[in-house]
């Protein structure tokens, strides 16, 4: 693939398939209620920032609305982009993770992804990329960035 396209989201991109440059976004996922609630319980995260819904306290906070965990919105990220890496993904290997602003309750994410690494390994049915994933959501706004290296396979020749 060349001159930066941007790529549909499929099962299955092989490192192959991701040069330098190439772009891809994901499907669209909403932040419900449950969503927080499930979360905040599973991980014990039960700061009243994430638990107290009494619109007289949130007010004291600052906050209009019900904001969810910076780990929830990672999650949600891994889980839209993780589609596109089901027959072809062999290991997360890092990933730097920058909060860049609030995500609430009936927000609307998607991930938009840009290949800003990729190299072969010694191995020749494998290679490294690493991505700039842009968690934004239906304001236009990004919540979140982070950018994971992860070994990939390669396609058989």
């Amino acid at each position: 693939m060349t001159d930066n396209k941007v790529l549909s989201l499929e099962v299955g991109i092989y490192w192959d398939d991701l040069p330098l440059g190439a772009r891809f976004h994901t499907k669209k996922r909403t932040v419900t209620e449950t969503d927080l609630v499930n979360f905040v319980n599973l991980t014990w995260l039960t700061e009243e920032l994430f638990t107290n819904a009494d619109p007289a306290d949130r007010a004291s906070m600052g906050i209009q609305g019900r904001v969810v965990p910076g780990g929830l919105v990672y999650t949600f990220a891994e889980g839209l982009v993780a589609p596109s890496f089901q027959a072809s993904g062999m290991a997360f290997l890092n990933a730097d993770l920058n909060m860049q602003g609030p995500t609430f309750v009936g927000d609307t994410l998607h991930v938009q992804c840009e290949v800003i690494e990729s190299r072969a390994t010694s191995k020749p049915d494998r290679g490294l990329v690493r991505t700039r994933n842009a968690v934004v959501n239906q304001r236009g706004e990004t919540v979140l960035v982070y950018t994971p290296l992860r070994m990939m396979r390669r396609r058989e020749a």
